[in-house]
C-alpha cells in the first residue's frame, strides 16, 4: 500500500493534499473493546456472509446513552444488549445504537445480527475460471467495516474470536489457534481464537480448498496454504520462514510473539502481502516454481516483511494511521536485515540503495511530505514510497549512527516496554533516548516530521604541494527564504574515507567524521601521501543524493578498489558523465570483472548513457553474464543503441529464450521498442515473434507473455499492435496477462489513428466500470498515458464513482498527466523517427573522433 506528501516550504512540487484533505485523529473512545466474537456462516455461491458479531466493551465511564460503530453497506438486522433488543438507526455508513439503558461501569455486550451480499471491500469472493472459489479478507487500512461491525481505527485493541461455517471440502483459516472443528452435514464449523489484543483490520478470514504443508519453530506450529497442487512452489517460496522467525526473535530480542504463525496464499490479492495477527495473507503470485526461483528476491523480501509485521504492527501496534511508518518502515528494513544476512553485507547495502531509489523516484516526480502527517483524504493515502522506503531508511540512519549494538538494543527495548499496546513516533524516540542515552530528535526533525532530504554535491581535489585533501560539499536542495535563511539545510555528521592501494592491491582506509550543516563548506585534510581514491557518506547510511565531482583517475580508482558497492556504483555514474572512450574502458572492466552483480547491473545502465559504439559493444560483451539480473539490464541498454547488432542480439534471446522468465520477457518488451527509425523494416517480423509468443508460451505468472504485450505496446503507430492487445483485455484471460494488456492499451495508443484513439478509449471506458481493484488501477494507468480529452472524462468519472481512495487520487493525478499529455508539442512527436536516423549518425561521428583523440 503506497503514496507521499507535501512540504509547505516548497512551490515546485505537487502537494500531497489534494482538495478535501484535512486533519484526522481517533474518535473519542467511548470504552475499551475487550472482546470481538465474529459467529458467520459463509454462502460462497450466492456471495454472502450471515453472522452475528458481539463486541464486548467496557464504557469509559457510567451514563453513556449512545455508540457509534462504523459499518458500510451492511443490511443490519438487530443490535441486542443481553436479551434487550436496543433501537438504532443506519445510513449506511454508520450505526448509531441508542442504549435503552445508560451504561454503567461494568462491561456489555453488544450482539449485532447483520448480513453481508457480494461486498466490493473488506471481504472478496474470488471465483476464478477452472479454479477453485476463495473467500478472505482485507482490513487495512478501514476496511473491515465492510464485513462487520466495529469501531475501526487502530488504537482499540481486543482479542478476538470467529466461528464461521463453510461447505466442504472447504478449510476456513483466522487469527489465533483453532480451538474446535465440527462437521454438520455438507458443512464444517472451524472455531478460531485469537487470546492477544489487536485492532480490528488485523482480524481476518481466508476460506478455500488449501493444502496444508506443516513446518515449525521453536515448538511454535507454522503452516502455509496453497491451492492444491502447488505444494512444492510453497515450500520453494516460503520454506525460510523458520529460519526468518530465529533471526528475527534473536535481532529484535523478543521471541515470535504468537502461537502460531500461517502464511495463506490467495488468488487475486489485492496487495503483496498482509500480516493480520499470527496469519499472514499473501498473494499466490508470490508462489515461485523452480524456474521462477531463480529471480527469488521479491518473494522472499515479502515473506520476511510479513512476517516482521508480526512484531512491528501486531505486537507493538500504532495508535494512529499517521504513524504507520513505525511498522511499515522496520518491515521494510527487515527485508535489507535479512538480505544482509542471508547474502552477505554488499546485497544488504545494494537493496537499501534500491530502496532509497525508489523514495527518491516518488519524491521527484510525484509528491513531496512528512512521513508523518495527519492531513489527508483518507488513510490509505500515507501508504506510500515516503512510509515503506523512506522509512526504511530512518531505520537505517538510526542504525548507522547508534551502531549495530546500540541499535539492536533500542529496537529491543522498544519492542519490550510497548508489547501489546499502541504506540506513537515520540515512542521510538523515548526508547532509543531510554536504551543508549542519544537523542535522536534532530533526525526525526529533518527526516520524518519534515519532507524531503539533502541533496549533496561533493569535489575533491590533491595538493601535492603541501599534501593535502581538499573536499567541498555543496547542499543543492536549499532555497533561501525572503528573511535571507534556509530552513531546508541538513545537520548531519557524515563519515569520509580515504583510500590507498598497496602493490599487492590490498586495499585501506583511512576514515574520519565531518560536520555538514552549511550552504557550502570546504575542509582540508593533511596527509601523508595521496589516496588513491576518495568516499562520502562511508556506509551510505543518510539518505541523499549526491553528485561527484572528482577526477577521472580517482574515480577509476574508486569503481575498481572502493570495498562499498555503493560507492562503486557512484562513481560508476560519475565516470559515465565525461562520456570518453577512457571512461568506457574503466565501465566495461568493471561489467566484466567487478565481483558483484549489482555494481555489474549499474555500470550497464550507465554504459548506455554513454553513445559510443565501443560502449554498445562493451554491453554485446557482458550478455553472457552469469546472474539473470545482469543480462536483463544488459538488454535494456543495448536496446537504446537502435542498431543491427543489437537487435540481432536482442532478437536471439525474445526468439530462443533464457533461463530466467524475467530476462526472456525484457527481450520481448524491448525488442517492440527498437523497430523504429532505421529499424523501423524489422517491425513485421518483430510483430509475428510477439504474436507466436502469445500463442505458445504461457507460464508462470503470465511474465514472458506479459513481455510480450509490453513489446506490442511500444509499436505505437501499428494498429495491428493495438488490436492483439485487445484480445487480451477479455475476460477469461488469466488475470496478470489481462492486467498487462490493460496498461498496455494507454501505451499503444500514442500514435495510433484518430479512430483506433477513439476505440480504445471506448474500449477502457467499458473497463472501468468493474469495480475489482487491481482492474481499476490498471485501467488509470492506461488513460494516464493517452493523449486525448476522452480519458480525461473517463478518469474524472472514475474518480467520483470508485469505492477505492486510492483509484481515486491515482485517477485524479492521471487527469493531470493526460492535460499534460494533450499539452505537449505534438510536432516533436512526429520527428521522432527522423532524429534516430540523425542519432545514429551522430553516435557513429562521436566514436570515430574518440578512436582519433585515443591515438
Amino acid at each position: 500500500m503506497p503514496y507521499f506528501y507535501f512540504d509547505s516550504e516548497e512551490n515546485d512540487r505537487k502537494s500531497f493534499e489534494l482538495p478535501g484533505a484535512k486533519p484526522h485523529y481517533n474518535p473519542d473512545r467511548p470504552g475499551q473493546v475487550e472482546h470481538i466474537f465474529l459467529d458467520l456462516a459463509v454462502d460462497i455461491s450466492q456471495k454472502c456472509v450471515i453472522g452475528i458479531c458481539t463486541i464486548t466493551l467496557k464504557p469509559i465511564h457510567a451514563g453513556i446513552r449512545s455508540l457509534t460503530l462504523d459499518a458500510i453497506d451492511l443490511k443490519i438486522e438487530s443490535v441486542k444488549i443481553g436479551e434487550i433488543f436496543q433501537p438504532f438507526d443506519y445510513d449506511g455508513e454508520e450505526l448509531q445504537i441508542e442504549l435503552v439503558e445508560p451504561t454503567r461501569e461494568n462491561a456489555i455486550q453488544i450482539a449485532i445480527a447483520y448480513r453481508l451480499q457480494d461486498p466490493q471491500r473488506g471481504l472478496y469472493f474470488i471465483v476464478p475460471e477452472a479454479r477453485s472459489p476463495q473467500v478472505w479478507t482485507q482490513g487495512e487500512d478501514e476496511d473491515s467495516r465492510y464485513w462487520f461491525p466495529c469501531f475501526d481505527y487502530p488504537g482499540q485493541l481486543a482479542s478476538s474470536e470467529i466461528r464461521v461455517r463453510v461447505p466442504q471440502p472447504f478449510l476456513a483459516i483466522s487469527n489465533g489457534d483453532l480451538i474446535a472443528t465440527e462437521r454438520e452435514g455438507e458443512e464444517t464449523i472451524y472455531h478460531w481464537y485469537q487470546k492477544q489484543i489487536h485492532p480490528s483490520y488485523l482480524i481476518t478470514l481466508a476460506v478455500g480448498d488449501f493444502a496444508e504443508i506443516k513446518a515449525e519453530w521453536n515448538s511454535i506450529p507454522i503452516t502455509y496454504y496453497v491451492e492444491k497442487g502447488r505444494e512444492e512452489d510453497g515450500k520453494r517460496s516460503m520454506g525460510k520462514t523458520p529460519r526468518m522467525m530465529e533471526f528475527l526473535s534473536q535481532k529484535y530480542g523478543y521471541t515470535y510473539p504468537f502461537s502460531k504463525y500461517a502464511q495463506v496464499c490467495v488468488a487475486d490479492f489485492i496487495f503483496g502481502g498482509m500480516e493480520n495477527t499470527s496469519t499472514t495473507l499473501l498473494t499466490d503470485r508470490c508462489l515461485l516454481d523452480e524456474r521462477a526461483a531463480l529471480d527469488n528476491d521479491r518473494t522472499e523480501s515479502l515473506v520476511v516483511h510479513e512476517l516482521a509485521h508480526q512484531w512491528f504492527g501486531d505486537l507493538v501496534v500504532i495508535k494512529h494511521w499517521s504513524h504507520a511508518w513505525i511498522k511499515e518502515g522496520a518491515a521494510s528494513y527487515s527485508e535489507v536485515q535479512w538480505v544482509e544476512h542471508e547474502y552477505g553485507q554488499d546485497e544488504g547495502a545494494y537493496y537499501l540503495l534500491k530502496e532509497a531509489r525508489s523514495y527518491l523516484s516518488e519524491d521527484k516526480s510525484r509528491y513531496r511530505r512528512p512521513i508523518v502527517t495527519n492531513i489527508y483524504r483518507e488513510a490509505i493515502e500515507l501508504y506510500d514510497r515516503h512510509l515503506y522506503e523512506k522509512g526504511a531508511c530512518v531505520y537505517h540512519m538510526i542504525r548507522g549512527i547508534l551502531g549495530d549494538e546500540l541499535f539492536d538494543r533500542a529496537i529491543q527495548t522498544f519492542l519490550r516496554d510497548r508489547a501489546h499496546q499502541s504506540v506513537e513516533t515520540i515512542d521510538l524516540l523515548r526508547a532509543i533516548e531510554k536504551s543508549t542515552g542519544r537523542n535522536l530528535a534532530f533526525l526525526f526533525d529533518s527526516y520524518v516530521f519534515r519532507g524531503g532530504h539533502p541533496a549533496f554535491k561533493v569535489s575533491y581535489g590533491w595538493d601535492r604541494e603541501n599534501n593535502l585533501a581538499k573536499v567541498t560539499v555543496k547542499q543543492t536542495q536549499t532555497k533561501n527564504d525572503s528573511m535571507g535563511s534556509d530552513r531546508r539545510l541538513f545537520d548531519l555528521k557524515i563519515p569520509i574515507a580515504f583510500g590507498y592501494v598497496d602493490s599487492q592491491e590490498k586495499v585501506s582506509q583511512q576514515q574520519m567524521t565531518v560536520q555538514v550543516n552549511l550552504l557550502e563548506q570546504t575542509y582540508y585534510f593533511p596527509l601523508p601521501k595521496k589516496p588513491q581514491f576518495f568516499s562520502f557518506d562511508v556506509g551510505n547510511y543518510f539518505l541523499k543524493t549526491v553528485s561527484l565531482e572528482y577526477p577521472v583517475a580517482e574515480l577509476k580508482a574508486q569503481l575498481q578498489y572502493d570495498p562499498d558497492p555503493v560507492s562503486r556504483i557512484y562513481a560508476a555514474i560519475a565516470l559515465a558523465k565525461k562520456g570518453n572512450l577512457d571512461t568506457v574502458k574503466a565501465l566495461e572492466k568493471a561489467l566484466k570483472s567487478d565481483a558483484f552483480w549489482g555494481v555489474r547491473v549499474e555500470v550497464a545502465k550507465q554504459l548506455a548513457k554513454v553513445k559510443l559504439t565501443q560502449a554498445e559493444d562493451a554491453l554485446r560483451s557482458g550478455l553472457s553474464d552469469s546472474d539473470a539480473r545482469v543480462r536483463r539490464t544488459i538488454i535494456e541498454s543495448l536496446s537504446q543503441f537502435k542498431t543491427e547488432e543489437s537487435y540481432r542480439e536482442i532478437q536471439q534471446i525474445a526468439a530462443n529464450g533464457d533461463a530466467s522468465y524475467y530476462t526472456e520477457a525484457t527481450a520481448l518488451r524491448k525488442l517492440g521498442s527498437m523497430v523504429s527509425g532505421v529499424l523501423k523494416e524489422k517491425k513485421e517480423s518483430v510483430l509475428d515473434l510477439l504474436q507466436q509468443v502469445l500463442k505458445t508460451r504461457s507460464g508462470w505468472n503470465e511474465v514472458v507473455r506479459s513481455g510480450a504485450i509490453a513489446g506490442l505496446s511500444q509499436m505505437k503507430t501499428a494498429p495491428e499492435a493495438a488490436e492483439i492487445i485487445a484480445e487480451y483485455t477479455k475476460p477469461g484471460t488469466p488475470q496478470a496477462l489481462r492486467l498487462a494488456a490493460i496498461r498496455a492499451l494507454g501505451a499503444v495508443s500514442v500514435g495510433q489513428t484518430p479512430d483506433r484513439l477513439e476505440a480504445i478509449a471506448e474500449q477502457l471506458e467499458a473497463l472501468a466500470g468493474e469495480s475489482f481493484f487491481l482492474t481499476q488501477v490498471a485501467v488509470t494507468n492506461a488513460l494516464g498515458q493517452m493523449q486525448t480529452s476522452a480519458a480525461i472524462g473517463i478518469l474524472t468519472s472514475l474518480a467520483g464513482q470508485t469505492l477505492d481512495g486510492r483509484v481515486r487520487r491515482m485517477a485524479e493525478e492521471a487527469v493531470k498527466k493526460v492535460q499534460k499529455n494533450l499539452g505537449s508539442d505534438k510536432a516533436v512527436k512526429q520527428l521522432r523517427d527522423e532524429f534516430e536516423t540523425l542519432k545514429k549518425e551522430n553516435q557513429e561521428l562521436k566514436s570515430r573522433l574518440a578512436k582519433l583523440e585515443a591515438k
